[in-house]
């Protein structure tokens, strides 16, 4: 299954301008949320194929939200990848096992994120 539909989770209007238009410019059909309430909210509307979750985030962090949606039944077959500042190798295994499937740190390389992305495609 290629990878088309992506949710952008994150609480930094930059970051979301930023990723959303990357990954737009691929190809790819970006819908974005600023915390974990509109998260929910879009995973209600449109099952997306893959989502990219930052971790600080006002509310419900990436961290919970990645355990939430990965221990969903409907949702278990859509890859997370973490995507944040926290570099940390324990910061990378904790997300590993909310359910995460990979991390990126931020800043984003544009070609690795898309790699990884493809990577489930």
């Amino acid at each position: 299954m290629a990878i088309e539909k992506i949710l952008l989770v994150d609480d930094s209007k930059t970051e979301l301008h930023f990723l959303s238009d990357l990954l737009s410019k691929r190809g790819y059909k970006v819908r974005t949320a600023e915390n974990a309430d509109e998260a929910m909210k879009r995973l209600g509307e449109e099952k997306p194929d893959l989502i990219l979750m930052d971790v600080v985030m006002p509310g419900q962090n990436g961290f919970q939200l990645t355990r939430a949606i990965t221990r969903d039944p409907r949702f278990l077959d859509v890859p997370v990848i973490m995507c944040t500042s926290k570099n940390q190798e324990t910061d990378k295994v904790w997300g590993m096992r909310q359910g995460a499937r990979d991390y990126v740190v931020k800043p984003v390389d544009a070609d690795e994120l898309v790699a990884k992305i493809r990577a489930f495609g």
